[in-house]
């Protein structure tokens, strides 16, 4: 018999620490089970030299851990959703938490990950619970993941609340996916004309401009604009310092960064959120949605067993758009005063009927988790149509926009080429 250390969880999700006497390390992980606890660390204890040599590893895994919180940015989202997925699998399986988190971080490649993956490990094998490990790497695991990782450990169903916490990543990603790819085909379009159209400005139309002073030919206004224009492109204006090809060219950068430095201010983010769900055609993708957002969040939050006034809290802060959050703000307020939650998001008018009625017979039914879902799914396929019928408009849309402007060079410049033939035409007869 040999004598084993353990740390566990208990059914109220609290750690323990103990030791047990077993023949094997399955024995031992076998009566502490029997005792009521979920194990995460189980190991046979080792003669004085051994334990001073684990004493000099746990100093390593300080540095280890200092390690963890390395490096710049934020974990893909990608990442992060096949790691939850897999850290699912392996809990289902029975493995101890510790001895699965040390597997799925020797699999990483090197990158923050693996170093945040560490920094877990690390504080688990400290006697931390899962929830307060990923508390302490924000840049790998928000208040979302880690307010699910510790209703599952409250609950003793980790694995089931991982499995939904992946579900819910992997449709938000696929979300985000179809509408990044549906702006990539019109971004590039669009980009390449912009420098076609640049290149015709700046190097063809100063050709024309030149036959047509050589020629002394009367120039229409529309002919005279685009002269001008193309002067502004190239930085030939009297008195002009940078050309205007520069901002054309610059100007997406200026417009993203500018949009970022407003949004800073709450008073920023409120008016530009507004505006953004008032666009015609977009307005109505993106309040879809912030709409399947914030429902699917709040469904996900609240099937786990977080408590709904804090639910609502964190589903707040991640809805992204502020007149959610304004909206939901609300909806916490109204609860937490013990009144309904349909009432002040009809009064917000954010949503549409259809939703404030779901949610409405979702809080008499007691299956308010269960309709939330619902509504985030129908309007995830509502949001699939509409990327879809927005493609095929945009198409004919670009062409009909760029056929426009070509159309409007091409007659600029052939009208007074015409006047010029009729000129050298009346010349001919009149010499004849």
């Amino acid at each position: 018999m040999a004598t084993f250390a353990y740390e566990a969880l208990n059914a109220a999700g609290k750690p323990q620490k103990g030791t047990v006497d077993a023949g094997t390390n399955e024995e031992a992980v076998q009566k502490i089970r029997s005792q009521g606890f979920f194990p995460t660390s189980v190991r046979e204890q080792k003669a004085k030299k051994k334990e001073e040599k684990e004493a000099a590893n746990q100093t390593a895994s300080k540095k280890k851990k200092k390690k963890g919180g390395g490096g710049f940015g934020r974990v893909s989202p990608k990442l992060l959703t096949v790691f939850t997925r897999q850290l699912s699998t392996l809990q289902d399986a029975g493995l101890p938490l510790l001895r699965s988190l040390q597997i799925l971080e020797g699999q990483q490649k090197p990158g923050l990950l693996k170093n945040i993956l560490q920094g877990v490990c690390d504080e688990v094998e400290g006697g931390a619970s899962l929830s307060e490990a990923m508390s302490k790497f924000p840049r790998a695991f928000n208040r979302l993941f880690v307010k699910m990782v510790n209703a599952g450990e409250i609950g003793g169903v980790l694995d089931i609340i991982l499995q939904r916490l992946s579900e819910f990543m992997e449709k938000s990603q696929r979300l985000k996916r179809k509408i990044r790819g549906a702006m990539v085909y019109p971004i590039v379009v669009v980009s390449i004309a912009g420098l076609i159209l640049a290149g015709i400005m700046i190097f063809i139309i100063p050709k024309f401009e030149e036959i047509f002073t050589d020629f002394g030919v009367k120039l229409p206004m529309i002919t005279l604009w685009l002269i001008n224009s193309s002067r502004w492109m190239a930085g030939q204006i009297p008195g002009q310092r940078v050309p205007g090809g520069i901002f054309v060219l610059f100007s997406p950068f200026i417009l993203f960064f500018g949009l970022k430095f407003i949004r800073k201010a709450d008073f920023g983010r409120a008016v530009t959120d507004w505006i953004a769900l008032k666009i015609p055609i977009f307005g109505k993708l993106l309040r879809k949605t912030a709409i399947a957002r914030f429902t699917r969040t709040l469904g996900t939050l609240i099937s786990a067993g977080v408590p709904i006034l804090e639910a609502i809290t964190i589903t707040k802060e991640t809805s992204g758009n502020y007149v959610y959050e304004k909206a939901l703000g609300n909806v916490h307020d109204s609860i937490r005063e013990g009144e309904s939650f349909a009432g002040p998001l009809r009064e917000s008018k954010t949503c549409d009927a259809i939703v404030v009625n779901m949610i409405d017979v979702g809080e008499e039914t007691g299956e308010l988790d269960g309709m939330l879902l619902k509504v985030a799914d129908n309007y995830d396929e509502e949001v699939d149509e509409q990327v879809e019928a927005l493609v095929s408009l945009l198409e004919p849309l670009m062409v009909v926009v760029l056929g426009g402007m070509v159309g409007t060079i091409v007659v600029a410049m052939f009208m007074p080429m015409v006047a010029m033939i009729e000129s050298l035409q009346g010349g001919n007869k009149g010499g004849g």
